[in-house]
């Protein structure tokens, strides 16, 4: 009875908190603090799929949490992540959630909130996790603090608790993960056994799907087949076997997508770069609705350029581009939605800008972001909700270090290929690739460092540089492009 009472009141208290105030940025972290440990993409060093899931997510989501603190932002649109959250209590009774056998789960949730409490409070109820610390935070209420004494005030735990209960302290295991420095040469010592054991293994696979892959290619006249995301050779294999019957039981449906590439993603439809998406969690019924509707993709896509080009003759002929690698992956109907938004903002602003005074130049669009940015290959980073005045100002004052950084990104995209082509050489490489996440710059830095290594390990390997050390399911071996 009495611990019913307990909840009842520590409900009350919460609400209590929701009507009193509002989060600091600083309170919000404190309160996340659980959940950063639970989804901290350290402590998922042996997992890059699941690694790579989680990062993106919490930039988003901090991206999200840091327009909440922008005086005056207004312009919220719902915001769909996914975590994977490590398992805590494996035998606790309480816990409903089925685990995966690595120790982790599965969660996505929308965020909608417009205040960083209630924002804070849908993301660790989403996730399972305790919001009782949050009552310990400091609230200008003094109703709130007189109340508050009459309920347990959560424990911070000290270092000997951790010690004689045997529990694992979370902040001493994320230190650890940070701390311990693996060296490229220790790493290698150890796993390449592994690596060459799942290398072999996959070879039959390998050389089916590039069968599969190139006689697909050659029927349905496709510029190219590709993968968002790095699932292993058997999925994709299967992805393409799975095409493949959708091209004998229906041809007619298909002969509209001469000269374009199909990209096997999370959701089916046409991406903003003009690719036909198939999701991979979609029966053929889904696909064939989505090769019926490509006439009307490519009328909107149409439009889509017209209005592109509107928005380029309004900011002095800057183009408008849209680039895979940097941006989220964005459906045509959406990346027309905020070109649309965009343009009669621009529109309405009555900008001044010279006519073709900014020819040569690039600009993406970004709803993610609050300030305007260059990015270190020239082309400008803008938010959708920039200001016009604020807009005008930044470009007119970065114009000629974009033209700069423009001309060294050819230099640097040169330079890349070179030291690729000579590091894959040296070291009898079978495929050297990096991440879409990895830079010219930190790839170059890379390449030029291994290259005064002996590597005799890596013969007929394939080397993925990334931002940790991993070997995968198929045999290919990831390692940070600041390796040790």
């Amino acid at each position: 009875f009495c611990y019913s009472i307990r909840l009842c009141l520590e409900k009350i208290l919460l609400q209590c908190i929701l009507q009193s105030r509002t989060l600091s940025g600083a309170d919000a972290i404190n309160a996340l603090r659980p959940f950063y440990f639970a989804v901290h993409p350290d402590f998922f060093g042996q997992h890059p799929k699941e690694r790579e899931v989680n990062e993106n997510s919490l930039k988003r989501l901090n991206g999200y949490l840091e327009n909440l603190q922008k005086p005056g932002f207004r312009s919220f649109k719902p915001t769909q992540l996914t975590f994977y959250v490590r398992e805590r209590e494996r035998n606790s009774s309480n816990v409903q959630e089925s685990f995966s056998a690595s120790g982790f789960r599965a969660v996505s949730f929308t965020l909608h909130t417009r205040d960083l409490l209630s924002t804070v409070l849908d993301i660790l109820n989403s996730c399972s996790l305790s919001t009782e610390h949050i009552q310990s935070l400091n609230v200008n209420s003094q109703s709130y603090k007189e109340a508050r004494s009459t309920v347990n005030r959560p424990i911070k735990w000290d270092k000997t608790y951790y010690s004689f209960t045997g529990f694992k302290d979370p902040e001493e295991e994320l230190e650890q993960a940070q701390r311990v420095e693996t060296t490229l040469i220790s790493w290698l010592d150890d796993n390449e056994a592994s690596a060459v054991k799942k290398l072999k293994k996959s070879l039959p696979l390998r050389k089916e799907l590039e069968r599969l892959k190139f006689e697909l290619s050659h029927q349905l006249q496709l510029s190219d087949i590709r993968w968002q995301r790095s699932w292993g050779i058997a999925h994709r294999c299967s992805q393409l076997h799975s095409l493949g019957r959708l091209v004998q039981q229906r041809p007619e449906v298909l002969k509209n997508v001469k000269g374009h590439t199909v990209v096997f993603t999370e959701r089916s439809g046409m991406s903003a770069a003009g690719h036909i998406m198939l999701g991979t969690m979609d029966v053929h019924h889904h696909w064939t609705k989505i090769f019926e509707r490509l006439p009307n993709y490519y009328k909107l896509q149409k439009r889509l350029l017209f209005l592109e080009d509107r928005i380029s003759q309004l900011l002095g002929g800057i183009q408008v581009i849209y680039i895979e690698e940097l941006q989220p992956l964005l459906t045509l109907e959406e990346y027309y939605e905020t070109l649309d938004s965009f343009y009669n903002k621009l529109r309405d602003s009555r900008l001044l800008f010279h006519p073709r005074s900014l020819r040569g130049l690039q600009m993406i669009l970004e709803s993610d972001r609050y300030a305007p940015s260059l990015h270190e290959f020239g082309h400008f980073m803008i938010p959708t909700v920039c200001d016009p005045a604020t807009l005008q100002w930044f470009i007119f004052a970065k114009a000629q270090e974009a033209r700069e950084n423009l001309k060294r990104k050819e230099e640097m995209m040169i330079s890349e290929k070179e030291l690729i082509d000579t590091s894959a050489e040296k070291f009898s490489l079978d495929r050297l690739y990096k991440e879409p996440s990895v830079s010219s710059a930190q790839m170059i830095d890379c390449c030029k460092r291994l290259l005064e290594e002996s590597l005799p390990y890596l013969q007929g390997m394939h080397l993925c540089i990334s931002h940790f050390y991993s070997v995968l399911q198929d045999g290919d071996l990831c390692i940070p492009w600041n390796w040790k």
